[in-house]
């Protein structure tokens, strides 16, 4: 009766003005509300939104051609519209540059496990700006598998207000990787308006009461800047650190509908911790050293010089991890660990790159890598949060970092790998990520069973010359199963794996891009997961001394390891909701047929 005589009086009020002009500005707000909250954005304000103006479109265009390379996991980039809270940086172990703070670190050792831990004044970035600008966007990647950081900035001449006008100036910064005192910037401007460009070229001078001078000399009729300085390692001893780089011309101009291309070349030199006595000598020594080797890159092609660092770094990243299927929250994403890969390696020597290393030396360190023994003990690193970090705001939490996981990986048996430098340091994150462990005679996988609900791949496993790729995959209904690969480097050699316990016969591994799929089984107690070796009869034997009592498939395993609420909690439930109806049907039978029940229908008089 109440919503009846509601409805009767909706007409009565619908016709007042003040009452249609509400539910007109209501409607119109539901709109609007649903027109800019879908997709999490305001849709109205896209277009102006996300390309934050002029120069923000030529950004737009440019940063497209990283898209493929982040979706690929090789790198990650940072924008006006996506801000990442990372370091972009580019080393070798030797001397890392940090681009963000224009700052050059400096190691005091050339050993493996060493990191570049002194931080010096000298600022390794030449400024490369246009003269007159309007306005200015950029973004910066993180190229993982070439070792650089490219950055790119659209600018806005003063005299323009088109897109189509704005200069491009791309910069990629190496800091080489198989020759340890040498870091180059690349730049290359492109002028596609009708007008001249002139684009201002400068070096940040050493201030007054730095620790660092700076002089110009020449080299072969071309002008070096020679900057010295000095890094204090304790009360007693001092770092001297001297570089020589290529002077550019301070204005350049780049003529409508053209480019401009240049490299800049830097030699760092450092020294052991020295007494103050032994300065002048030193920096005699150092100087000499640096305008020796400039002049010989001087000599050089420039891109001979690229090729080789690509090279080095994409052999370095033959090995690594790649996240498919997260379903927690405590799993690193790809990003996360791809980063720390790239940070750590990018702070580790790598003496197998170095040309002067004895044939000798080279083969023991080669062969470390291809049989890694008691490398990794312990459980997995997957799940270690403090070994993949997701966040990283300086290079000095890098070099932290650094420190703590050749701390983890010289406790956990790989002091062999973390000798090896870069190469061995990579080979044993790959192998704590997953819980891969070398012993006397095989290679085994001992995953925690519970934590397989993810998928993720480990490739490149250096194991008796070859290369070995295990990825941990779910099938249709979310079962784990694991897949193992092998890319042969020389010789082809027969290697052979089994499950878990070993029971079913050994199979051998093949170069074919299908694989091998294992199930995963389950001991109890337990036991690795998979064991890999080139001896067959060594497997063969293995079953028999694993003593193992029980062997379940891996949904057998978690059904028994959690079986749910015990039986009599769902007892008392089934018995709470049989009495709470019982006791609701014996309410309403005492209400229609007990004593003084209620007629069901009343009879019309």
């Amino acid at each position: 009766m109440w919503l009846q005589q509601r409805l009767k009086g909706l007409p009565g009020l619908l016709s007042s003005s003040w009452a249609r002009r509400l539910l007109i500005g209501l409607l119109i707000f539901l709109i609007f509300y649903w027109y800019i909250g879908a997709d999490g954005g305001f849709r109205l304000f896209s277009s102006s939104g996300k390309s934050g103006g002029v120069a923000g479109q030529c950004l737009q265009t440019e940063i497209h051609r990283w898209n493929s390379l982040v979706e690929r996991g090789e790198g990650i980039y940072s924008t006006p519209q996506e801000k990442v809270d990372l370091p972009f940086v580019s080393g070798n172990g030797h001397i890392l540059m940090d681009i963000d703070s224009n700052k050059l670190w400096v190691a005091s050792s050339s050993q493996p496990g060493s990191a570049p831990v002194h931080q010096t004044e000298y600022s390794p970035i030449v400024a490369v700006h246009l003269s007159a600008q309007r306005a200015e966007a950029q973004a910066t990647m993180m190229w993982f598998r070439k070792g650089s950081v490219l950055s790119v900035r659209c600018v806005l001449p003063a005299t323009s207000q088109s897109s189509r006008d704005c200069v491009t100036i791309r910069e990629e910064f190496i800091v080489h990787r198989s020759r340890p005192n040498v870091y180059l910037q690349r730049i290359h401007v492109n002028n596609p308006s009708d007008r001249t460009a002139n684009i201002e070229i400068s070096s940040e001078t050493p201030s007054f009461g730095s620790k660092f001078s700076a002089v110009v000399e020449k080299i072969e009729d071309k002008e070096v800047g020679l900057a010295s300085g000095r890094v204090s390692v304790d009360k007693k001893r001092i770092v001297l650190v001297v570089v020589a780089t290529r002077k550019l011309n301070s204005r350049v101009q780049v003529p409508s509908k053209s480019e401009y291309k240049d490299n800049v070349l830097s030699v760092v030199w450092t020294s052991e911790p020295i007494d103050p006595s032994k300065v002048d000598e030193t920096f005699a020594k150092l100087r000499e050293g640096v305008k020796r080797e400039l002049g010989d890159l001087l000599r050089s092609n420039v891109e001979d010089l690229v090729q080789d660092h690509q090279k080095a770094w994409v052999d370095l990243f033959i090995s690594g991890v790649e996240m498919r299927k997260i379903t927690d929250s405590n799993t690193p994403s790809s990003n996360t660990v791809n980063t720390t890969l790239y940070y750590i390696v990018s702070s580790s020597v790598a003496p197998l790159l170095d040309r002067r290393l004895a044939s000798e030396e080279r083969a023991r360190l080669e062969s470390s890598l291809n049989y890694a023994d008691h490398c990794f003990s312990g459980h997995a690193t997957m799940h270690a949060e403090n070994l993949w970090p997701e966040r990283i705001s300086s290079a000095g939490q890098i070099l932290q970092l650094v420190n703590l996981w050749t701390l983890t990986l010289q406790k956990r048996g790989c002091k062999v790998l973390v000798a090896a430098g870069a190469h061995g340091v990579m080979q044993g994150m790959v192998l704590s990520f997953g819980g891969l462990q070398f012993t006397e005679n095989h290679l085994q996988f001992q995953a925690d069973p519970d934590v397989l609900h993810n998928s993720y791949s480990l490739r490149g496993i250096h194991y008796n010359q070859d290369l070995i790729n295990l990825a941990v995959l779910l099938d249709a209904e979310g079962k784990p199963f694991l897949h193992v690969s092998v890319k042969p480097q020389e010789q082809p050699v027969q290697i052979y794996a089994c499950e878990a316990g070993c029971l079913n016969e050994p199979v051998e591994l093949t170069t074919e891009v299908k694989g091998h799929i294992f199930p995963v089984m389950v001991t109890q107690p337990i036991t690795p997961l998979l064991y890999i070796s080139t001896d067959l009869r060594h497997l063969q034997d293995l079953r028999h001394t694993l003593h193992v009592k029980a062997i379940l498939a891996h949904e057998d395993h978690m059904a028994n390891r959690y079986p749910g609420l015990p039986f009599l909690f769902w007892f008392s439930v089934a018995s709470l909701i049989t009495l709470f109806h019982l006791f609701l049907f014996k309410l309403i039978y005492n209400e229609y047929c007990g004593p003084g029940a209620k007629p069901l229908f009343r009879s019309k008089v």
